[in-house]
């Protein structure tokens, strides 16, 4: 029950409840629209969402590894490959989310037991924090970044190494 309803219910006045519910008139609009928004997600019920994720660069400051790593030529992450791709998938027989990734990987031009989201590999943790809070959300069907990206059912994002960070786009898919 909401806030307003609840305050009704409770026997107090009009008054009391349009005060104690009062939001500025931009903040009500982005209310209703996320209610409107949450309302036509409600009733498709037979809408199944996946979350498809996809290595898009590789980046490498060799001049940070050797100012600040122990080992200074480390080099590009070996974790992952551009144009990898996973996907992610949350029903009756799959629950990718809740097992880190493993056996994700649906693409590689690489040895598929060397790729973080393979069968033998789970993500990487750094690669991980980046990505996880968005695939939570395309697998409940939310919206990953409304009004930042020009699609809200994508996000391009990189893990948190400084030296090495790679790429990724995370995107909802909507099936039917």
């Amino acid at each position: 029950m909401d806030r307003r309803n609840f305050l009704k219910k409770a026997g107090l006045g009009f008054a009391t409840v349009a005060a104690a519910t009062a939001v500025p008139a931009s903040l009500q609009a982005m209310i209703n629209e996320n209610q409107n928004q949450n309302q036509n997600y409600k009733t498709d019920k037979n809408m199944k969402h996946k979350v498809k994720v996809t290595v898009i660069d590789k980046k490498l400051y060799p001049e940070l590894q050797a100012k600040y790593c122990a080992d200074p030529n480390s080099g590009m992450c070996p974790c992952y490959n551009v144009g990898d791709e996973f996907l992610f998938e949350r029903d009756e027989k799959n629950d990718h989310f809740w097992h880190g990734g493993i056996n994700t990987l649906v693409k590689t031009t690489a040895d598929p037991n060397t790729v973080a989201g393979g069968p033998q590999m789970p993500h990487c943790s750094e690669a991980w924090d980046a990505i996880s809070r968005y695939i939570y959300t395309g697998l409940q069907g939310g919206s990953i970044m409304k009004g930042w990206m020009k699609h809200e059912n994508e996000m391009i994002c990189c893990c948190s190494d400084g030296t090495r960070p790679v790429i990724f786009k995370v995107e909802r898919i909507d099936e039917e």
